[in-house]
């Protein structure tokens, strides 16, 4: 159980969820989208919003402003989002746009938000459970894709709810965050995707 539980927190990190949604959209899409246009979009969100960050990361590691991939203290946090923040105007500007790619334009401004939000709240001395805000933003991506679609998603949103269940688990079992920590990483990740649907579901 315990390698259950640990294995969450990796497998399930928030840097993966942008690109899972991602990688969901052109598979479940009714649209049409030439393979080799699917396969560049792919290959630039996975190096904006997984090769570089992690690159940054270990940067920020060699010069002593993080410890670990936890980063458990606040001010460990904040360079890390404000830059993540940066990434997704990048992938917003020049690698998505809301003509073609509505659904996941809107997505990814979802993420933005709640990356600045997840920012705002360090300030304030809080610290949200980024995994939650991932899970919970990609959650709702595929509830509204399968609504606005017209689409049978029930095993793949019932996977992703008992994911977030099991991920949860993991972060208050190895003392990461507490249940408030989580629940405000929840509604983080909820809100922006909620309010951005009204624009293209």
């Amino acid at each position: 159980m315990k390698v259950l539980l640990k294995s969450a927190s990796y497998l399930f990190h928030p840097l993966w969820m942008p690109f899972a949604g991602t990688l969901i959209y052109f598979l479940v899409s009714p649209r049409f989208f030439p393979e080799e246009v699917v396969k560049a979009k792919i290959l630039a969100i996975s190096i904006m919003t997984i090769f570089i960050p992690v690159v940054y990361f270990f940067m920020l590691k060699t010069l002593g402003k993080v410890t670990d991939h936890y980063m458990r203290e606040i001010r460990e946090r904040k360079w890390p989002l404000l830059f993540y923040a940066g990434l997704d105007f990048v992938v917003l500007k020049y690698v998505l746009n809301v003509f073609d790619y509505p659904e996941l334009y809107y997505f990814f401004f979802g993420i933005m938000i709640s990356v600045l939000l997840n920012l705002l709240l360090l300030f304030l001395k809080l610290k949200a459970s980024l995994h939650m805000t991932g899970l919970g933003g990609l959650m709702l991506f595929l509830i509204f894709l399968s609504i606005h679609f017209n689409l049978n998603l029930i095993y793949t949103i019932s996977f992703l709810v008992a994911i977030t269940g099991l991920t949860a688990s993991s972060r208050l079992y190895y003392e990461a965050h507490n249940l408030n920590e989580l629940a405000i990483g929840l509604l983080v990740g909820f809100i922006p995707q909620v309010a951005l649907a009204f624009y293209w579901l």
